[in-house]
């Protein structure tokens, strides 16, 4: 059985990122390509902070929906529940050159 995944990105600037796949770390590695979301081509990502599992897209579509409702408050109180369900993170921390020079050939594109 395939699963969904909501992940949980922190971004440049403190900002968290949150969405949906079935391939997490295929997902993250596009999002540090820049050839994510809108939102993490503006926003670099910095990290993958975790994820959580869900049997279908719906239920992951309404996990995230709900997550992305809360204030930013309760979203930070949130984030050791992503953490703790990925203790041994498969997918690296972005390296920081890597963000400057996604970010550097956005500003000049």
């Amino acid at each position: 059985m395939r699963y969904w995944w909501l992940y949980l990105i922190e971004c440049e600037g403190g900002s968290l990122y949150t969405g949906i796949a079935l391939d997490v770390e295929k997902r993250y590695a596009q999002h540090v390509a820049g050839k994510g979301a809108k939102y993490t081509r503006a926003n670099p990502p910095i990290r993958l902070i975790g994820k959580q599992r869900y049997a279908d897209r719906s239920s992951a579509t309404r996990a995230e929906l709900a997550f992305k409702r809360l204030s930013r408050l309760e979203k930070q109180r949130r984030i050791p529940e992503f953490e703790s369900r990925n203790p041994a993170r498969a997918v690296p921390d972005a390296p920081a050159s890597i963000a400057r020079r996604v970010a550097k050939s956005r500003k000049a594109g």
